[in-house]
């Protein structure tokens, strides 16, 4: 499917800086009609043969430019329950991008050019959302210790507490990138979004970006959320024994029951930079802007501000010299 301008015709795309469809043609706000048909193999605007990736749902005629939503990839067991509509546009992940990484000494002159920011491009990730309801049951050795000298002497008192801990959570939305060409890593750096902003899906907010289905079913990727959920717990459970100096564990069961899942899809900016024969790859939220990424080292700024370095601490070793010569 395609989202077509009802005044010119053009390709009307989801603009995140507006809040809603645009077209870029004739500048016409929320005139989109939605048109079906294509296939996942010829573009249904210009009829075009498409070459489309085993995961991807939406993308760009590499012939006329138009954005397709693949409707086969958006429908039926393929529908995200929830997404997170952009909210950052690709002017302002640029000018993310600019604040994170401009004033870094040692970084590629053309990092940031116009030439090298035109690879950068909005996906919409496949996520899966998990609820989770945990019980802890702790119970340990609590101690303190207190010491305090009184005239010559120094003296140390040891209190040891019976501990005991019952705590009940509740954890939602626990989220899992289910897209193999994302680093699950940088993925979790994208943490945190605004969860209460999830919407329920509508392909007009993919015009204009691309997208996948999930790669990995809830059951295959369910571990990573346990594990997360397993993890917040125990930092949670930890936070409540900080009264004590050192505490030893007699019992500990955290028992972790899965409550739901849910598919959703979420904004993120994919800036891709070849430097030197590697590529770098770094990430914003589409939704809050958080930057992920590190840029290379241009070896040639680190010998040119070397070089400056030597220089100048060169002429102020000769001027300390040529003023002892006076003295």
């Amino acid at each position: 499917m395609i989202f077509k301008c009802k005044n010119c015709g053009g390709n009307v795309i989801y603009e995140p800086g507006r809040g809603g469809m645009y077209c870029p043609h004739c500048e016409g706000e929320d005139s989109e009609e939605r048109i079906e048909g294509g296939t996942l193999i010829q573009c249904v605007n210009c009829g075009a043969p498409l070459q489309v990736g085993n995961y991807t749902s939406a993308g760009r005629c590499g012939h006329c430019g138009c954005y397709i939503v693949f409707h086969e990839r958006v429908e039926g067991g393929y529908e995200p329950h929830r997404m997170l509509p952009f909210r950052v546009s690709r002017k302002a992940a640029e000018q993310a991008l600019d604040k994170e990484f401009s004033r870094r000494l040692f970084t590629p002159s053309d990092f940031l050019s116009a030439k090298s920011l035109e690879k950068m491009e909005g996906i919409y990730v496949p996520f899966w959302m998990y609820d989770y309801k945990a019980r802890y049951d702790y119970a340990g050795e609590g101690i303190r210790v207190r010491r305090w000298t009184s005239g010559n002497t120094e003296y140390t008192e040891t209190s040891y507490y019976e501990v005991i801990r019952k705590m009940d959570l509740d954890f939602e939305k626990v989220p899992v990138d289910a897209s193999y060409a994302m680093e699950d890593g940088t993925m979790d750096l994208m943490e945190p979004y605004d969860y209460g902003q999830l919407q329920g899906f509508d392909p007009k907010y993919m015009s204009g970006f691309y997208g996948e289905i999930y790669n990995q079913t809830a059951e295959e990727l369910e571990g990573r959320a346990r594990e997360k959920s397993r993890s917040a717990s125990e930092e949670l459970m930890q936070g409540s024994l900080q009264a004590y100096d050192t505490v030893r564990a007699v019992h500990r069961n955290l028992d972790l029951e899965q409550r739901g899942n849910y598919y959703a899809l979420m904004p993120v900016w994919q800036y891709l930079y070849r430097y030197k024969g590697k590529v770098y790859q770094y990430h914003v939220n589409g939704q809050t802007g958080k930057v992920v990424g590190t840029t290379p080292v241009s070896m040639t700024k680190v010998i040119s501000y070397s070089i400056s370095v030597f220089a100048v601490v060169t002429a102020v070793c000769c001027m300390a010299v040529r003023v002892l010569e006076i003295l």
